[in-house]
């Protein structure tokens, strides 16, 4: 099968293609005919891409954790899954990536595609999507009424955040580029900040939640504004090595859940939730999608989408 795969993710970010074997699905495992892969650039940057688990240096890793595709084969266990299925989710974190033809994944990762929904969008949705969901909804618990800051409500993931608050019916409250101030809004929040123009602590006043995607001088900033008993996640990678013990206690790594992504397709399939795709770029032309070059032709938000056909 066609693959692409980093030279050598600590030292070259370059992507080469290769040909690598088509996976064969292990005891519990489907295979995956990958049609779209999702891309985050500093995903060259994660440990699990630099080295195993047991910290050996890894090379000629394929990357994208998260995809949309057809069900090829099961190996037994679907729970629900067939061949022929279009499906989105991810897979691990430790094993290569869905930016090949084919890839590996267990059924609690993975999801069926709602219709009208296109697999560009589907594979754009399952990291920054199921982040939110579980920083918000589970770590948070947040609830209707309550005050929610987004630190980078543009981002990726800050996307859903905005988006999974409203729809609990939080107020919520964004620092972002002024820019991007009314799709953000469109997208529920209720006060807008510029974060180039404007000092957040300021201006959000007290909230019980604080969702920071951006990490450093921004999270601490933002610890004042904390009201007793409030709840903060954050996502950004420095956070995950801080030595402030509540920057540590706060980092939130995803999960993939196949029950929460099953919810979140319905509620894309209704129109109560909006993907973003930046960019779609084919796989003949994907070498350069982790070299932070700008696309000819990008929209301002969302996720780089990688075709596979």
């Amino acid at each position: 099968m066609k693959a692409l795969e980093f030279v050598d993710a600590a030292t070259d970010v370059r992507l080469v293609q290769t040909d690598r074997e088509r996976p064969a699905p292990g005891d519990g495992e489907l295979l995956i005919r990958v049609r779209a892969a999702g891309i985050i650039p500093t995903e060259r940057l994660w440990y699990p891409t630099l080295c195993t688990q047991d910290g050996v240096p890894r090379r000629q890793v394929i990357p994208a954790h998260e995809f949309a595709g057809e069900v090829v084969e099961d190996a037994g266990g679907s729970r629900g899954f067939k061949p022929g299925d279009l499906i989105f989710g991810m897979n691990g974190w430790f094993k290569d990536g869905a930016l090949a033809e084919y890839t590996l994944a267990v059924p609690g990762s993975l999801a069926k595609i709602p219709p009208g929904i296109s697999l560009e969008q589907a594979a754009s949705v399952p990291i920054s999507a199921l982040t939110a969901w579980q920083g918000l909804y589970e770590r948070a618990n947040v609830r209707a009424g309550e005050r929610v800051l987004v630190l980078g409500a543009a981002g990726a993931v800050g996307l859903y955040a905005v988006q999974l608050a409203a729809i609990r019916g939080a107020k919520v409250v964004a620092t972002l580029s002024a820019q991007d101030f009314a799709v953000v809004e469109a997208l529920g929040a209720s006060q807008l900040i510029d974060y180039r123009s404007q000092r957040f602590e300021e201006l959000a006043g007290p909230v019980d939640v604080i969702f920071d995607t951006v990490g450093g001088d921004s999270l601490e900033r933002s610890w004042s504004l904390l009201k007793p008993g409030g709840r903060v996640i954050t996502i950004a990678s420095s956070s995950g090595s801080s030595t402030d013990p509540r920057t540590r206690e706060a980092f939130l790594l995803v999960k993939p859940i196949s029950s929460q992504l099953s919810e979140m397709a319905g509620w894309l399939h209704a129109g109560r939730l909006k993907a973003f795709v930046k960019s779609v770029v084919p796989f003949s032309e994907a070498k350069s999608v982790f070299s932070g070059t700008e696309i000819p032709g990008s929209r301002r938000l969302g996720k780089i989408v990688v075709t596979t056909t």
